[in-house]
């Protein structure tokens, strides 16, 4: 017997509310804690122990420019980064905890077996090496893989970010980057690939239009 019309399930929008609440969230957040972050590194842009650099990091003692961070000295930025660390965090928990809660994580979520050949040939087709986009439903697999990426890459800043806050309280972790330059090395490494997802985003935003305004609006239902 056909279901009724109450019976069917409400029909959701591409973009749900929450997931446009934290998407803007961390747009805000990922913007002062790079700029603290840069404040901080202001103070020592070096990398590795005192009297034995890092001979393959080639921007030794180059500061960032000042007009890129935020706090206006040392002790400001650190206590812009430290403040919205915390709201990085729970801000990652909930987006996690609703993807979990809500099923989203299937159509979100980079799976191998289903998306790595669909990214490949995504990729394929960005370089003008495929002439024709792959078919994808909600996202391709490239965008499946770069979300998801980013998701390891926030909760690798955070854990770096914490092996330096604390390396003493947190010697365990420090050890697992390898001491706390090796955590210092993460923690930048971090930002820079942030920095390119950013850039590589605001890129294909400005491709595909619709897709800024479906996180402002919500998009059809679907």
């Amino acid at each position: 017997m056909a279901a009724s019309a109450e019976s069917l399930p409400h029909p959701r929008r591409q973009q749900p509310l929450p997931i446009r609440i934290v998407h803007w969230c961390n747009a805000l957040f990922i913007v002062l804690m790079a700029g603290s972050g840069l404040q901080i590194l202001i103070a020592y842009p070096y990398l590795g122990p005192r009297g034995a650099l890092y001979g393959w990091y080639p921007l030794q003692g180059v500061a960032p420019p000042q007009w890129l961070t935020v706090g206006g000295w040392l002790a400001g930025g650190r206590h812009w980064h430290f403040a919205i660390a915390w709201f990085f965090v729970i801000n990652g928990l909930i987006y996690l905890a609703y993807l979990a809660g809500s099923g989203e994580w299937r159509r979100r979520i980079f799976n191998p077996g289903r998306d790595a050949r669909a990214a490949a040939a995504q990729f394929l087709y960005y370089a003008r090496i495929r002439r024709r986009p792959p078919p994808h439903d909600f996202y391709n697999g490239l965008q499946r893989l770069a979300y998801t990426s980013i998701v390891v890459i926030g909760a690798a800043m955070v854990l770096s970010g914490l092996a330096i806050y604390k390396p003493v309280q947190f010697h365990v972790l420090t050890r697992l980057f390898g001491g706390y330059d090796g955590a210092r090395v993460v923690h930048l490494a971090g930002l820079a690939m942030i920095a390119l997802f950013v850039a590589t985003h605001l890129v294909l935003v400005a491709l595909h239009p619709k897709e800024i305004v479906a996180m402002v609006t919500g998009g059809k239902r679907e």
